[in-house]
C-alpha cells in the first residue's frame, strides 16, 4: 500500500471515530438536558423520547453514572421479573455557582441539577461601576471555587445574573462598565482562570425564565414578568423561550419616558418609569410626604426617615394606613400604564410581579390591573391574568440554573 493511500485510509478512520465520538457526546447532553427538565426517567422512556436504541442508551447511562452525573434507583413494582432502573441527575457531585448581583448585595449560590440549594453566602457588595468592586466580585468568586476544591465535588458551569445591558453576543455588561476590562467581559476572565464554562444573563430574564419554568407561568408559554426592585425591569418569554432582541436589551421598560417633565433617573433622562413605579421611588416619596407633615402612622420615622423600610411601608398598609395604601395605589397605577405598553407590543397570557414589590401583594396588583384595563385595548386584556410570583427571590436562582444548564447540554 502506498502512502498516499494508507494516509487516506487512516484519514476516513479518524473521520469515523471523530464522528461515532460526536454522536455519542451529543446523545449524553440530550440524556443529561432531557433529565434536568423532564425529571426522573426509565431507560424505556429515554429511549421513546431521545430516540435512541437500548443497547447504545445502556451505554451512555453507563458513563453518565460512572463520570457522577446520574444515578439510578431501582423501582419495586410488586410485579414479578427485575425491577424498572429510574435514571436521575446526580445531587452530590456536578454543581452550578450561581451568583446573583444586585445593587445592594451579591450572593454566591450553589445548586445541583436538581434545582437544590447546597450552599448560599450573601455579601454586602451592591454593583457599581467602580474597578474595586470587580476586584472584590472576582475575589468572592476565586475563593468560593477554591473552598469547593478538593471536596470531591465539582462545580461544573458558573452563572452570573446581573443587573444592566448585557450584550448577549459578548457577555459585556453596557450599564456597569467597570464589570469589563480592556474589552473582555468578566465571564471571559473566569473562564480563562478555572476552565469552565461561564454563562451571564440579565437579572429580569434571570426571573422570568426560573417564572415560566417553575413558577406561577410554567403553563405559560408567553408570560411578562415585571421585576419591581430598587429600579423596574421587564423581560418576557415568547413561546417559551426568553426574548433578547438583537443584542439581547429588549426589555427596558424602567427607562421609557413615562413624564417628561419628571424627576432626572439615574440613566440620565428625565421622567423614566423608574423614577415614579420602583421600590426606590416609593421610599422617596413616602419620605417626602412626611417631611411635609402627612398623618400616618409612619410619622414615628419623621425625625429617622433613613431608617424606614419597604417593609415598613408594606406593612403599614396592609394594616390600614392611608397614606401608605395610596403611595402604593400611585405606584402600582404608574406601572400599570408602562405594562399597558408592554401587553400592547407582545400580547402576553401572564404578567408576573417579582421583586421586593411583589410583598405587596394584591394593594399592588389591584392598580396595576386597574391602570391596564384603562389603557389597554380589550382584546389585549381579554384572556390576560395579573399575579404575584409564588416562589420570590428563588425564581432568579432556578432560572439562572435552567440557564446555565440549557446552555450546558447544548447540542449546536
Amino acid at each position: 500500500m502506498s502512502l498516499l493511500k494508507s494516509t487516506t485510509l487512516n484519514s476516513e478512520i479518524n473521520h469515523k471515530e471523530s464522528a461515532v465520538e460526536s454522536k455519542k457526546i451529543k446523545n449524553k447532553r440530550n440524556i443529561l438536558k432531557h433529565l434536568y427538565f423532564e425529571d426522573k426517567k426509565s431507560i424505556a422512556e429515554l429511549s421513546e423520547a431521545l430516540f435512541i436504541s437500548i443497547p447504545t442508551l445502556t451505554a451512555h447511562l453507563e458513563e453518565l453514572l460512572e463520570e457522577k452525573w446520574l444515578i439510578g434507583e431501582e423501582v419495586d413494582t410488586k410485579k414479578q421479573g427485575r425491577n424498572p432502573t429510574i435514571y436521575s441527575m446526580n445531587p452530590e457531585y456536578k454543581h452550578t455557582l450561581v451568583i446573583d448581583i444586585t445593587t445592594r448585595s451579591t450572593k454566591a449560590v450553589l445548586l445541583n441539577f436538581r434545582n437544590e440549594i447546597v450552599s448560599e453566602k450573601e455579601y454586602e457588595l451592591g454593583v457599581t461601576n467602580d474597578q474595586s468592586f470587580r476586584t472584590q466580585l472576582l475575589e468572592v468568586i476565586d475563593s468560593t471555587i477554591e473552598n469547593y476544591t478538593g471536596t470531591g465535588r465539582e462545580i461544573v458551569a458558573v452563572g452570573l445574573a446581573l443587573p444592566g445591558l448585557i450584550n448577549k453576543l459578548t457577555g459585556q455588561n453596557k450599564t456597569y462598565l467597570g464589570l469589563n476590562s480592556e474589552n473582555t467581559s468578566l465571564s471571559q476572565v473566569i473562564s480563562a482562570k478555572w476552565g469552565i464554562p461561564v454563562y451571564v444573563l440579565n437579572d429580569s430574564k434571570a426571573t422570568v425564565f426560573g417564572e415560566s419554568l417553575f413558577g406561577v407561568g410554567r403553563d405559560q408559554n408567553h408570560l411578562l414578568s415585571i421585576n419591581v426592585d430598587w429600579g423596574v425591569g421587564l423581560a418576557v418569554v415568547i413561546n417559551g423561550q426568553i426574548f433578547n432582541g438583537a443584542s439581547g436589551f429588549a426589555g427596558e421598560l424602567g427607562h421609557i419616558q413615562v413624564h417628561p417633565d419628571g424627576e432626572l433617573c439615574r440613566c440620565g433622562k428625565v421622567g423614566c418609569l423608574d423614577t415614579v413605579a420602583s421600590a426606590s421611588a416609593l421610599l422617596r416619596k413616602v419620605k417626602r410626604g412626611l417631611s411635609c407633615g402627612e398623618v400616618s402612622s409612619l410619622a414615628r420615622f419623621k425625625d429617622n426617615l433613613e431608617q424606614l423600610t419597604l417593609e415598613d411601608v408594606i406593612e403599614a398598609a396592609s394594616k390600614g394606613d392611608g397614606f401608605a395604601i395610596d403611595i402604593l395605589y400611585n405606584i402600582g397605577i404608574e406601572l400599570g400604564k408602562g405594562l399597558s405598553v408592554a401587553v400592547h407590543l407582545f400580547n402576553p397570557r401572564l404578567i408576573v410581579i417579582d421583586g421586593v414589590l411583589s410583598k405587596a401583594g394584591n394593594l399592588i396588583v389591584n392598580p396595576v390591573e386597574f391602570a391596564i384595563n384603562k389603557h389597554c385595548l380589550p382584546d389585549f386584556k381579554e384572556n390576560l391574568t395579573i399575579r404575584v410570583t409564588e416562589i420570590g427571590d428563588s425564581a432568579k436562582l432556578l432560572g439562572m440554573n435552567a440557564f446555565v444548564a440549557k446552555r450546558l447540554f447544548k447540542n449546536d
